[in-house]
């Protein structure tokens, strides 16, 4: 499956995925759309976690950052695990292409770079409901952090496939999300950080090596 994606060319444009016109309009999605929202989201949590639950600042700041970071290890197993699942049925491989095998033909398609307003919020309620029985209210900073974890995350992807490759400390995320398009995508699935790629031994076989033209094709 990986080496067909290898021999697999990438297309401009943006295709079809639902013959239902609703569906379809779904599936496209400006990028600033999740960014305000869960923007919006992050800060009405930090407010009400200072507010109204009294936590102080280092305090809040140290659970924000947990979420930060907790986010990169899921942003981690759900590209590696779901989003790249084996294609053993007909059904699995309709659902991984759907998620993620369309992004991969079609790495250019900007509007199809974030999830949905209405799917945005219905997760953002979900996570909020497990983490708060599960932290309480330490779930106010902790989700916060976690959100605009997810927003860095969709701005650096949205980036990595729209803007050239950058001339600071952040280039290496587009050569490490390249390698993960273009050469081995059994390898590289961090996109906000390669961190847990060195952790579970992910990381691409061979030196990235920087494009001349400068930017992802």
């Amino acid at each position: 499956m990986e080496s067909q994606r290898l021999k697999r060319p990438r297309h401009k444009g943006s295709p079809r995925l639902f013959k239902n016109p609703f569906l379809e309009k779904l599936t496209h999605t400006h990028i600033s759309a999740p960014l305000i929202i869960f923007g919006a989201i992050a800060f009405v949590l930090i407010y009400y976690g200072m507010v109204e639950k009294g936590f102080e600042v280092p305090f809040m700041l140290m659970l924000f950052l947990a979420g930060m970071f907790f986010f990169t290890f899921v942003e981690y197993l759900m590209h590696r695990y779901l989003y790249h699942i084996p294609a053993t049925s007909e059904r699995k491989k309709n659902l991984a292409y759907t998620m993620h095998g369309v992004h991969h033909d079609f790495p250019k398609d900007k509007s199809r770079l974030a999830m949905p307003p209405v799917l945005t919020l219905l997760i953002a309620t979900v996570l909020f409901i497990i983490y708060r029985a599960v932290l309480g209210d330490l779930v106010f900073g902790f989700l916060a952090g976690f959100l605009v974890g997810y927003s860095a995350y969709l701005a650096i992807h949205y980036s990595v496939h729209a803007f050239r490759v950058p001339n600071n400390f952040l280039k290496i995320l587009w050569h490490h999300h390249s390698i993960h398009h273009y050469r081995e995508p059994d390898r590289a699935f961090g996109v906000s950080s390669p961190l847990w790629d060195h952790v579970f031994g992910t990381m691409p076989r061979k030196a990235p090596v920087e494009r001349k033209k400068g930017y992802i094709d």
